[in-house]
């Protein structure tokens, strides 16, 4: 997913494997890693001539608040779960978390 989220443009299976030279994988190993994300919807493919070009569903901000709003599902108390992590953050994550709350309530009044 790192290859695909750096890349501007859609990749074949060939230019994700060149990307990938630390991990001496074969292509077909590379090949079917993306058809399995496609199946599971992490990746989108379109066929150009005879190969596929693959690009992320989503950006890689948009995965990861997902994976977050699974981890919260996974408790029982939310509220607990926010505020843990509230604690967590750095101050200038928490100044991002603050900016993003005021955005989103300043677009609920319009």
């Amino acid at each position: 997913m790192e290859v695909l989220w750096e890349s501007h443009d859609p990749m074949t299976v060939r230019q994700v494997g060149s990307c990938l030279i630390d991990r001496d994988l074969a292509h077909t190993t590379v090949m079917t890693v993306l058809d399995r994300l496609a199946k599971k919807g992490f990746v989108r493919r379109q066929r150009v001539g005879r190969a596929w070009r693959y690009r992320p569903a989503e950006s890689r901000e948009a995965y990861v608040a997902e994976l977050m709003l699974t981890a919260l599902d996974q408790t029982g108390d939310r509220q607990a779960a926010l505020t843990r992590f509230a604690r967590s953050v750095s101050g200038a994550e928490a100044e991002a978390l603050r900016a993003a709350l005021q955005t989103l309530s300043g677009a609920d009044r319009d």
